[in-house]
């Protein structure tokens, strides 16, 4: 399955010194190069692509523990350590502008790895994909501005993108990777991890939310000019008359932010004249945005009574558990096996001794608390 998951970071202010960046690159470069060597790119992918390895691997490397540029400054770092040609790893993307290049840098990747053009299109698709499953289908208020693309020689690829909800000033990370046998769409996201669970998020990924996504197709392929009556000014009641007037509406059902443009009627009419088969291939149509899935799930509850989910997609708070007990004692065999394997990795990395200490005293920490 495609298997992601997500972490809650505050905002900080501020970058990585350069003498730490570099000893950054130098040190998250030998600990790549060790878990390849001793258990191959594939599982080097499916370590980074998990979010606590990824977390521990920042704590290692010596940035600040929670905050949000853990994401930016060890994804910089490993695309800056990573040699493709050498590894067969590639790290593409990054943060803002970066992160619109991934596309084009995955094309670069035809000749680097000789790979086949249709598993290139394969990744761009995922990458796009990706990026448009955590901004619109589930809708938690974190806009994404940061995305790295890993890739292997053999085809596999992982994804780590950061979204910011700026009202909070709080940072949530996703992780996915890939498996060709699965979409993204069917609850991509597992071992999902944040501190708070949100209220009326649209999860149009969850199982729960299948039969909505079944008639949100089935909207579209309708023909998109039914829907005015439900979404457009006219004579009749329709969803946005609700805002205004002193409704007890569920919480669970919030009616807003559903406003659709002429431009997005435009949107509803292309796809209307495509026809998709499925939901993901709507979701992939262009200009399908949070706003018009939004407006499709809620009339599809509407009229046909396919209720989506509107639970957040998270699942768990904590890797370990917390140390007074909240929300459960710390499990230390589970805390020492996440532990040792970073300690193997250090020690058999091909870095100064001097840094080699350095890594190991900090993780010595962690074990004896």
């Amino acid at each position: 399955m495609n298997v992601s998951g997500t972490a809650d970071l505050p905002l900080h202010n501020g970058r990585a010194p350069p003498w730490l960046f570099e000893r950054m690159v130098e040190l998250s470069g030998a600990i790549s190069k060790a878990v390849m060597d001793e258990y191959g790119r594939k599982e080097f992918l499916h370590r980074i692509t998990d979010p606590y390895w990824f977390q521990a691997l920042a704590c290692t490397i010596g940035f600040d523990w929670h905050s949000s540029g853990t994401t930016t400054t060890t994804c910089g770092a490993l695309k800056m350590a990573i040699e493709p040609e050498e590894s067969g790893v590639a790290v593409l993307g990054g943060k803002g502008k970066a992160g619109l290049k991934t596309p084009a840098e995955i094309s670069g990747l035809e000749d680097v790895f000789s790979l086949r053009s249709s598993v290139i299109d394969e990744m761009v698709y995922a990458s796009k994909m990706s990026s448009k499953v955590d901004n619109s289908c589930i809708q938690d208020d974190y806009r994404l501005y940061h995305h790295s693309f890993f890739v292997t020689e053999d085809g596999d690829w992982g994804v780590v993108q950061q979204g910011m909800d700026g009202e909070r000033g709080f940072a949530r990370r996703y992780h996915w990777r890939n498996d060709p046998a699965e979409g993204f769409v069917d609850e991509p996201h597992a071992g999902i991890c944040c501190d708070t669970r949100k209220e009326n998020v649209l999860d149009m990924t969850s199982q729960r939310s299948e039969e909505a996504q079944k008639t949100s197709v089935d909207l579209v392929n309708d023909g998109p000019k039914h829907l005015r009556r439900y979404l457009a000014g006219s004579g009749q009641t329709n969803l946005l008359t609700f805002q205004n007037k002193d409704l007890n509406m569920p919480e669970r059902h919030p009616v807003l932010q559903i406003d659709i443009s002429k431009r997005g009627w435009d949107v509803l009419k292309r796809a209307y004249e495509f026809q998709p088969s499925n939901y993901e291939e709507m979701v992939g149509l262009r200009g399908m945005g949070p706003k018009k899935l939004r407006a499709l799930a809620l009339v599809s509850d509407l009229i046909y009574g396919s209720e989506p989910s509107w639970e957040d997609p998270v699942k768990y708070s904590f890797a370990h558990g917390g140390k007074d007990g909240t929300p459960y004692p710390v499990d230390r065999d589970v805390y020492d096996s996440t532990i040792e394997v970073l300690r193997g990795a250090v020690e058999d990395a091909d870095v100064k001794e001097t840094q080699r200490r350095d890594a190991l005293r900090r993780l010595h920490k962690l074990t004896c608390k």
